[in-house]
């Protein structure tokens, strides 16, 4: 098999800022509900989604966003997608009709299988079905395997492994920390759960916060960085 070096080793920083603005219409419900709390209705107000952060990202990472539900994890990756438009969504790949799993790839079977075994898929009896016949959990990680062997220079992942039990979640997070030592390629993924964090490794926790603010850490970052 043949596979792309690892990529060069070039760090960036993207700056993330995102508000828009709001003015609420003052019914008899709004209006109650302003007075017991004490807000204003009668302007428009700017609301900060997203607070002014930076983000330093070198190839090959994991970047993992989590945080509560509803804080904004899914926007902050899609503001990162607008900056890399290049890079490969998991969300939005495709998957090839009637025709078993191992033909899928444009690559020789041990590449494929490698492919397939490094998303959690080396069932036999799954390895010859059509993508069309998998469950959610399969389908899923078999947009994974083709996302991982076309190499991209980034993969974004929302809800990442939210679909899979916790034991098969923990062996494709291993597989990705693999992969993206590997090959290079950058990982960015957003999940609100915090059990695959020492099967990820991530270089890069970003925790999203209700009111827009985020935190920032660079766990594995060495001196001189």
């Amino acid at each position: 098999m043949s596979f792309r070096n690892v990529k060069e080793n070039k760090m960036a920083t993207y700056t993330l800022q995102k508000s828009f603005a709001s003015h609420t219409q003052p019914t008899p419900n709004v209006m109650e509900v302003a007075r017991m709390f004490g807000i204003g209705t009668d302007r428009e107000r700017l609301i900060e989604v997203v607070q002014r952060c930076e983000i330093t990202i070198k190839p090959g990472q994991v970047v993992y966003i989590t945080g509560a539900s509803g804080a904004g994890k899914s926007l902050l990756l899609r503001l990162l997608k607008e900056r890399l438009p290049d890079a490969l969504d998991l969300d939005e790949q495709s998957l090839p009709q009637n025709q078993p799993l191992v033909d899928c790839f444009e690559a020789d079977l041990e590449a494929a299988l490698q492919w397939l075994g490094a998303a959690g898929l080396s069932d036999a009896f799954v390895l010859l079905r059509h993508p069309e016949q998998l469950s959610d959990g399969q389908r899923y990680r078999f947009r994974l395997a083709l996302a991982m062997s076309r190499q991209p220079a980034t993969i974004f992942i929302d809800e990442f492994c939210a679909a899979l039990d916790r034991i098969t979640a923990a062996v494709v997070a291993h597989n990705v920390r693999r992969f993206a030592d590997r090959f290079g390629t950058t990982f960015i993924i957003a999940t609100s759960h915090d059990d695959l964090l020492e099967d990820l490794s991530p270089d890069v926790i970003v925790v999203k916060h209700l009111g827009g603010t985020c935190d920032i850490f660079y766990p594995n970052r060495m001196p001189g960085y």
